[in-house]
């Protein structure tokens, strides 16, 4: 299988966010050109080949203040520089952020950007720094799997990508000469002691990281949370590098964030999937001995349990914790219930488990009895039911469905017995019977044995089958150990042999060390089988499974109704929920609320039967607004040009570009048994102003990204009266040119906007003919109730998909994304004016030269006169108020809506907003006179 791959918006947006950055840097030159010391490269006379950054400190916080506000965020204020723990020691100057969801193509974002530095500036020495094995292998495998695709968009550059190897150390030299693009990928755990070889002198003349210091890379930290300590933080320091570039979704500190892409606006923008949590949570039984070990303090004298044990009380069985010491006996403390009567006396307390006089072991955290067992065999037969499922409705799309169960125990799953034989643990025996169970119900479904179908992966079970005399399996948790390469070596070669439908196995079994570094499209069901609840951060077991899959012919699948992830955790879906926002709120700072579903609450979305008249009346506003359109623009250059001019003029909108300037650092010289090394005093700097002689091809680099001729670009420029600004610092004006071009641009294209039907071309009816699954708090009303205010008048129904699949009793409704929706949709119900009313489908709509447009409602009104009605619900009615690009969809929505006469555009909040328009517009007959 070949991955594909698109651009999107998203990303391009965070790229463009570095790369205007550097805005006021020379641009790259031909290979042809003359070198100057006024360019991006930096030819070194020991033959190194490097960057060089030729704009100054002020310039670059102007830049990324610029970078901020586009971006909604809010500016900085000063440059913030990488510190120690204790504030006394300065580390990397120039840190910059870039904060992506997990599961957005952050990977492919840093790869891209990479390619757009050096296209742009010419930036030719790149290192990205991982925090362990697993992301380094997942990193290259991307480099690997983009390389075709960004050769055919940045004209086939020559590109070079170095895995750090310790054996190899002769790479890093050629690495430092190179005259291609390079990109050298390295663990962070490879260069931060003395001891490393990249550190030793050995019989070199240098060690062998002073060919990457050499170069002054752009050094891109991945998972930089993983580096915030001073000994990292110095190692990247020792880098040399030009600025650090910093990616994560979970960053511990923000230095100077350019972009950000929060879970809330991935998960509403559907650049993830949605989530629905299929809770499982027992009733407490006291038929036998429970157990859980629910912490252990280590005290001055002794060291204390606390133990989570049922205990008759006065009238009834409760579940208590109680501290414990050596000696106690559960049989005691319990108030003598006969299940602890035997072997239930507390002998050993550990730093992490207990021991009891019966033989039990209990690790912390961990719980024995009550209904643990029947909860996990419960959990890994609802995951099954639901991969069966999912996949006799993806499977003729060509989509693998994966499901992922973490385990906290590998000998639960699988184990070796005294013939050193691999023995099946309860889990993999659970698992069989719900396989087998299941695909006897979705007969030739899954045409593979049940042993093919799952594997494990932990360390020492490399190929996820046991066997050997000589396999010993280890509950890793450890991150960047040797066991974690062994626990990750065979899923992260092998991530695209999973997405095909040849290959048998589709159920993975993994140790919770499976974290950052592996994740695969495919996963739709992520199952947590712990003996207690998990530990595991929400956000960590959702990551593995977030990313949008891709069908047999490598092509990323959009269809929200195919994107979910279903989570069957140990744990209630309201308490899984409930966690996930608090992680949320904590770790990002955003709300998250509604957004997580609960699978138990499903319905399915279809057409209700109509009657006579309901019929008539949407078969009357259909028939006048299903047209298709194409448009036109009519530009008048006059106008386009004297908007340019006007906006260059605003100094508010497009301040005047500064002077860059040479940086000029102070070095101590040391001579030691190393050789001669140099020391930056990084605090004391000193900035000369410079004036560059330098001026780019304007109208080359205009025409490159403005569809403006030469005369009109002139015209531009002189009007302005800005030129001047040329000779200070050419590259910042072009780009400060190209962004007010740009806007007025798309203003003016939509205010010509005409739009044309495309003779033959209708929407159909048929749009609403395929039904779809959603979830009871996706529609309103969200149950057909006495508490709910029934829908009428409209064209949808949801029947309740139960337990079992199938339907319950149908109710109208109608699909709806907000609360203003919800509202609005009751005043339509309320108002007996409004005959017939339905939300228009995804399907429905409407070209802009700013993408794809499509409007929230159709509405029959009707008092004296039919009014038919297309209607856009904003909870916010003053244009100013709202984004600049939802202003623009909605002109182009009042042109192509102008085509029908007998329809009219609203843009309102509720149907008494309707009403004053109506008025206002002097529509006649409509509502009776006041």
């Amino acid at each position: 299988m070949k991955l594909q791959f698109t651009h999107q918006a998203y990303q391009t947006q965070a790229v463009n966010a570095v790369v205007q950055l550097f805005d006021g840097q020379p641009l790259a030159k031909s290979e042809f050109a003359l070198v100057s010391q006024n360019s991006s490269v930096r030819y070194g006379a020991d033959g190194s080949i490097g960057n060089q950054l030729q704009i100054d400190d002020g310039q670059i916080l102007s830049n990324v203040q610029r970078v901020q506000q586009a971006n909604g965020l809010i500016p900085s204020t000063v440059l913030e520089v990488s510190k120690s723990d204790n504030g006394k020691e300065t580390f990397c100057l120039l840190n910059f952020t870039i904060e992506m969801e997990t599961g957005t193509g952050k990977t492919y974002t840093f790869i891209k950007t990479i390619y757009a530095l050096n296209k742009q500036y010419g930036f030719k020495k790149f290192v990205i720094v991982v925090p362990s094995v697993a992301i380094r292998e997942g990193t290259l495998q991307n480099l690997r799997d983009t390389h075709e695709h960004f050769a055919a968009d940045y004209a086939r550059v020559p590109c070079e990508a170095i895995l750090y190897n310790s054996d190899k150390l002769n790479e890093l030299k050629h690495f430092a000469q190179s005259d291609a693009l390079s990109i050298l990928v390295i663990t962070i755990d490879s260069f931060t002691k003395d001891s490393n070889k990249i550190n030793q002198l050995g019989e070199r003349a240098c060690a062998p990281i002073e060919h990457i210091r050499a170069v002054q890379p752009i050094v891109i930290v991945d998972e930089p949370q993983n580096f915030e300590t001073d000994i990292r933080r110095k190692a990247l320091f020792d880098l040399n590098p030009l600025c650090t570039l910093r990616y994560s979704a979970t960053h511990r500190n923000l230095y100077n964030l350019l972009y950000k892409l929060d879970p809330v606006q991935a998960y509403d923008l559907g650049l993830v999937k949605q989530i629905e949590v299929d809770g499982i949570l027992a009733d407490h039984s006291q038929n036998m001995a429970f157990v859980e070990l629910v912490d252990i303090e280590a005290k001055a004298k002794r060291m204390t349990a606390k133990i989570s044990l049922d205990v008759n009380d006065k009238t009834e069985v409760k579940r208590k914790t109680l501290p414990l010491k050596l000696g106690d006996d559960l049989y005691v403390k319990s108030n003598q219930r006969a299940y602890y009567q035997a072997g239930f006396i507390l002998n050993e307390i550990r730093s992490d488990e207990v021991v009891f006089s019966g033989g039990l072991v209990l690790k912390l955290h961990h719980a024995h009895g009550g209904l643990m067992d029947e909860v996990m065999s419960f959990q890994i037969e609802r995951t099954v039911a639901t991969h069966f499922a999912k996949l006799e409705r993806l499977k003729p799309q060509g989509i693998k469905v994966l499901s992922l169960f973490f385990i906290d125990k590998v000998a639960s799953y699988r184990s070796v017995d005294d013939s050193s034989e691999a023995v099946a643990g309860k889990f993999a025996i659970w698992f069989t019977a719900a396989f087998e169970k299941y695909a006897k119900r979705y007969p030739d479904l899954i045409p593979y044995d049940v042993k093919t179908v799952h594997g494990g992966y932990f360390s020492g079970d490399k190929k996820g089958k046991g066997g050997g005399a000589n396999t010993v399996w280890v509950d890793s948790t450890e991150r960047g150990s040797s066991k974690d390469d062994d626990t990750y070596e065979l899923i992260m070669q092998e991530r695209k042999r999973l997405l095909s439908l040849d290959e048998p196995l589709q159920f993975i079994f993994s140790h919770t060390a499976l974290r950052e570094g592996w994740d695969n499209p495919n996963v739709f069901q992520i199952c947590t089988l712990n003996e207690s609840k998990s530990l595991l951060k929400k956000r960590q077991e959702l990551g593995r499974g977030l990313r949008l899959p891709v069908n047999q012919q490598g092509e990323r699948v959009h269809d929200k109704q195919v994107n979910i992830l279903t989570v069957i955790p140990n744990e209630s879906y309201a308490s899984f929920a409930t966690a996930l926002q608090q992680e949320l709120e904590e770790d990002a700072g955003v709300k998250f609320a509604g957004r997580v579903k609960d699978a138990r609450a499903k319905v399915r979305i279809s057409r209700k039967p109509l009657s006579a008249e309901e019929h008539a009346l949407f078969t009357a506003i259909w028939n006048k607004i299903n047209y298709q359109t194409r448009y036109s623009v009519k530009l008048d250059t006059t106008e386009l040009m004297q908007s340019c001019i006007a906006a260059l003029q605003d100094f508010n909108q497009y301040p005047k570009v500064q002077a860059p300037k040479v940086r000029s650092k102070k070095a101590k010289l040391v001579l030691d048994n190393k050789g001669v090394q140099s020391v930056v005093n990084a605090v004391s700097e000193q900035a000369v102003s410079y004036q560059s002689a330098v001026v780019p091809d304007v109208y080359a680099y205009l025409q490159n990204r403005v569809p403006v001729s030469r005369e009109s670009l002139f015209a531009i420029l002189k009007g302005a009266g800005r030129l001047g600004e040329l000779l200070i610092n050419g590259q910042g004006f072009l780009d400060t040119v190209v962004r007010a071009i740009t806007t007025c641009l798309q203003g003016l294209l939509v205010q010509g906007i005409k739009y044309h039907e495309i003779n033959g071309k209708r929407y159909e009816m048929t749009l609403f003919d395929e039904p779809i699954e959603t979830y009871l708090s996706s529609v309103y009303p969200s149950n057909n109730n006495a508490t709910t205010l029934p829908l009428s008048k409209t064209l949808l129904q949801a029947e309740p998909i139960l337990d079992n699949g199938d339907l319950g009793e149908a109710f109208a409704c109608v699909v709806k994304d907000s609360d203003v929706e919800s509202g609005f949709a009751q005043d339509c119900v309320l108002d007996e004016r409004v005959k017939f009313f339905f939300k228009l489908p995804a399907a429905f709509k409407i070209p802009t030269p700013l993408g794809n447009y499509n409007p929230d409602w159709a509405l029959v009104f009707e008092n004296d006169t039919r009014v038919y009605f297309i209607v856009e619900t904003k909870s916010e009615l003053e244009e100013a108020k709202r984004r600049r690009d939802e202003n623009l969809k909605i002109k182009c929505g009042e042109a192509h809506f102008t085509l029908n006469q007998e329809v009219v555009y609203q843009v309102t909040k509720d149907v008494q907003g309707l009403q004053a328009e109506l008025l206002f517009e002097g529509i006649q007959g409509c509502i009776p006179t006041l």
